[in-house]
């Protein structure tokens, strides 16, 4: 065996499996599907490279490949994550959950933990396979090479069954020491990868820690600003659209139809306390709050933006979300089609309402690090139906109008949105409003007049100058402590 381990053709063969053999394997052994927090998931490595170490990876279907620099791996076997889009589903929901998560994370774990060493068992058996093939193949080369030297150097050459069994014997030694080598090599390129992932997951104690963060906040916009306790960004139910415009108003409160009774004034004189109005209609979080906003034939400065200039800051209200799903295009779908509740459009709901998850987190990093770190008060979208309502209000002239399935859907649609703006309020401590508004159709008032516009008033489903000071009534009781008076 010793002196056929120095042989050439044993070298090569070992050399061929290694150099060859490995990379092979890596690159043609399947990853292994599974399913993890309810999200479709693959474990495998990654393509081989041609260096001595590398990160591993992380795979979103359709969006990014991220290389994992934190576990930095020596040798081939370097772990691969690859995921499809985003589910939501029960599955996903057990995270948050303080009783379901740690089952769920030991679970996904586990999963993770089995998928990758079946992966790796079953790359072990294909290298031995390539291995075994390649010794016959060795083994067969070498013997056409032993006859053609012999019949070159004599003429002829041994008998062909001394010849054979010599050659065997040979090949026996060569697929031993061929298939010793590249269990060796696996195995350390097992343990290097195990080594590499473990020091890596040391002391990560988030997906930013693993992967890295992304941010890029808006710079301050305009001159220094003093003299409020408190603002309130948002879109056209903060601005309070259809109420009496703002007298004496800047170029920006005309473009954006401010009133004089928004939810900035009238929290302003529920506290009392002085309180800008940022709010513009239309507005979403990447144009409008996080980015500037083309309106009324000018571009209005990102919301946050003139945010930062503010001095002494003590609060901020938050009122976002229906503009960046897209709620009327779905509202006037199910006003005008028999039945709404199709599986394309719900599609395109998820698909909004996942976008708007990950651009909300965006905005809650930027109110998270405001200068002098204000209050935040993250407002819920409110309803406008009860369940069953009939009235003019459900009703369209020649068309369908609002059912009581319909009714649900939607209603059921806006909850998803409530989910998301509270869950990422709670993560950064963020207070959450919910404000309680008289709904459309339903019977009794307080006297008051609606909190709602319906059907035949200017701007449907907007709140009244009523309905912005219930919004604002929400908000105030949730103010830890009466604004000090800015100087």
């Amino acid at each position: 065996m010793l002196t056929e381990l120095r042989s050439w053709p044993t070298l090569l063969l070992v050399l061929f499996c290694l150099g060859v053999g490995v990379p092979v394997t890596v690159a043609l052994t399947p990853q292994q599907n599974l399913v993890v927090f309810g999200q479709h998931i693959s474990v495998g490595a990654r393509p081989p490279e041609l260096n001595v170490a590398g990160p591993a990876r992380l795979v979103q279907v359709g969006n990014t490949d991220l290389d994992i620099d934190r576990l930095h791996v020596y040798g081939p076997v370097r772990p691969q994550l690859t995921m499809g889009p985003v589910q939501r589903n029960d599955a996903a929901a057990a995270v948050f959950d303080p009783n379901q998560r740690p089952k769920a994370q030991a679970d996904a774990v586990s999963a993770v933990t089995g998928g990758f060493v079946h992966w790796y068992l079953l790359g072990g058996l294909g290298l031995l396979a390539f291995t075994l093939i390649s010794a016959a193949g060795a083994a067969g080369i070498r013997t056409l090479v032993v006859l053609r030297r012999q019949s070159r150097e004599t003429g002829g050459h041994d008998p062909l069954s001394e010849i054979v069994a010599d050659c065997v014997r040979a090949a026996r030694r060569m697929t031993v020491i061929a298939l010793v080598a590249s269990v060796v090599a696996w195995g350390i390129s097992g343990a290097l990868a195990y080594t590499g992932a473990v020091d890596g997951l040391r002391n990560v104690g988030s997906l930013s820690q693993l992967v890295g963060a992304y941010h890029l906040s808006p710079e301050p916009a305009g001159p220094p600003i003093s003299g409020y306790e408190g603002a309130v960004i948002g879109d056209s139910r903060a601005v309070r659209v259809g109420g009496p415009p703002v007298p004496d108003g800047t170029p920006a409160d005309v473009a954006c139809e401010r009133s004089t009774d928004s939810l900035a004034a009238e929290v302003g004189h529920l506290m009392p306390a002085r309180v800008l109005n940022l709010s513009c209609p239309s507005a979403t979080v990447t144009s409008g709050l996080r980015g500037p906003q083309d309106r009324g034939g000018r571009s209005v400065s990102a919301q946050v933006a003139v945010l930062k200039q503010m001095q002494d800051l003590q609060f901020v209200v938050v009122a976002i979300g229906p503009n960046d799903v897209g709620w009327t295009d779905f509202l006037l779908y199910c006003y005008g089609v028999p039945d709404c509740s199709d599986q394309l459009t719900q599609g395109e709901f998820d698909y909004r309402l996942a976008a708007f998850d990950r651009v909300y987190g965006d905005l809650l990093v930027d109110l998270n690090d405001l200068p002098g770190r204000p209050q935040v008060v993250i407002m819920t979208s409110y309803g406008a139906f009860p369940p069953g309502a009939d009235c003019p209000d459900t009703r369209a002239d020649g068309h369908p109008g609002l059912d009581a399935t319909k009714i649900e859907l939607l209603t059921d649609r806006n909850d998803r949105l409530n989910d998301v703006l509270t869950a990422g309020a709670e993560k950064y401590g963020f207070a959450v409003a919910r404000p309680e508004l008289g709904l459309l159709c339903a019977e009794g008032t307080d006297g008051l007049g609606p909190d709602l516009q319906g059907m035949s008033d200017p701007f449907p489903f907007h709140p009244t100058g009523v309905g912005s000071l219930r919004m604002a009534s929400s908000v105030v009781r949730l103010l830890t402590a009466p604004p000090v008076p800015a100087r």
